[in-house]
């Protein structure tokens, strides 16, 4: 199924709202309905389009106190529906860095490519901190990810959902610090990284109260 098929209209529609709310989480029919309104069978009969277009798969089940409950998430071949582009250069750029180049001054080249990409887009550095971080969460987006911003009682953390780099993170999880330096610079503010990469990559920035 040609990529191109897959626009705005797409994600506008049914099937592909559950494409989002996967993408975001692994999630049961059950959860599935009640997020978008719908019978457990209307989300079981989306769903099995879904996977014989080979978009999503079968993961596992949920044990809880009645029947066990089938969980689903997006295929590898489902990311491809969003835009990531030149992973594969980038895969090939970063292989030849780490053969001739230390860690530290990988590290250096990255904090620099991101300033750079940085100058590319209207800095967010003005207004309320809320404002430059929601900011900050847009600009992923843009980039092809999917990230929201969170508020604690300790912090704020922009958390992505789907890392538009997830292609050449788990061989070069220093990219995740491109995207750190990309964010500090865009919206002014000394956001750290912390990342999830065990397992489904989630980025996380994060930004204490002062």
């Amino acid at each position: 199924m040609s990529a191109s098929r897959w626009d705005t209209k797409f994600f506008a529609s049914t099937r592909g709202q559950i494409i989002i709310l996967l993408r975001r989480a692994t999630r049961t029919v059950e959860e599935l309905a009640q997020t978008l309104g719908l019978t457990d069978n209307a989300v079981r009969a989306h769903l099995s389009s879904l996977e014989r277009d080979g978009l999503v798969e079968q993961r596992g089940a949920r044990r809880g106190s009645g029947k066990p409950a089938f969980t689903y998430d997006l295929s590898p071949d489902a990311e491809s529906l969003f835009p990531k582009p030149y992973t594969a250069v980038l895969g090939a750029i970063l292989d030849v860095l780490s053969e001739e180049m230390s860690p530290e001054q990988q590290e250096n080249l990255l904090r620099a490519a991101a300033v750079r990409l940085g100058e590319e887009y209207k800095k967010s550095n003005t207004g309320d901190v809320p404002t430059r971080l929601e900011a900050g969460a847009k600009l992923l987006n843009e980039m092809g990810g999917l990230a929201e911003l969170e508020e604690t009682e300790e912090s704020y953390i922009i958390r992505g959902f789907s890392c538009p780099l997830a292609a050449v993170v788990p061989n070069h999880p220093q990219v995740c610090k491109l995207a750190e330096t990309l964010l500090k610079d865009f919206t002014g503010l000394p956001l750290q990284e912390n990342c999830e990469r065990n397992g489904k990559l989630n980025c996380t920035f994060v930004l204490d109260h002062k």
